[in-house]
């Protein structure tokens, strides 16, 4: 990433991209009071230094039912975490992989189309050399 540093209305047109990643040039201008131009150049810099890496669609909920998502914590066995890092970004339906600290060594965002392959996909996790513990939450509604 550049070393961009971005300021309070970077950080605002951000949060109203979160909102609403399809917003207008001109919506955004009108909502955080600046020219559009403005809020072009500040898209293409965001963009080009990589503190924006995309933009994405979010689905309501109801369409997507049928998905099972949940959150898995994994202890990894001492020094072994960047080979079981290796092998869990192997599994497609860990959408995410995030370090972060405390009991839990990393957490992963899991997401598949029935309980059967949630089954499937958390046996084979537990099954990957210098896993020591998980636990799991399934997500069951976004507020």
């Amino acid at each position: 990433m550049n070393p961009y540093i971005y300021d309070s209305l970077d950080s605002d047109l951000i949060s109203e991209l979160r909102k609403d990643g399809r917003a207008s040039v001109s919506y955004l201008a009108d909502t955080l009071k600046v020219s559009r131009a403005t809020v072009q150049n500040r898209l293409d810099r965001l963009v080009s230094s990589g503190v924006i890496l995309g933009f994405t669609v979010r689905v309501h909920q109801e369409v997507e039912k049928e998905t099972v998502r949940a959150i898995m914590m994994i202890e990894v066995a001492g020094q072994s975490t960047s080979q079981v890092i290796k092998k869990l970004r192997g599994i497609p339906e860990l959408v995410k992989l995030h370090s972060t600290n405390g009991a839990w060594d990393l957490v992963a965002e899991v997401q598949t189309t029935s309980l059967g392959e949630f089954d499937r996909v958390l046996r084979r996790v537990r099954e990957v050399d210098g896993i020591l513990n998980s636990e799991t939450s399934l997500l069951l509604s976004t507020m």
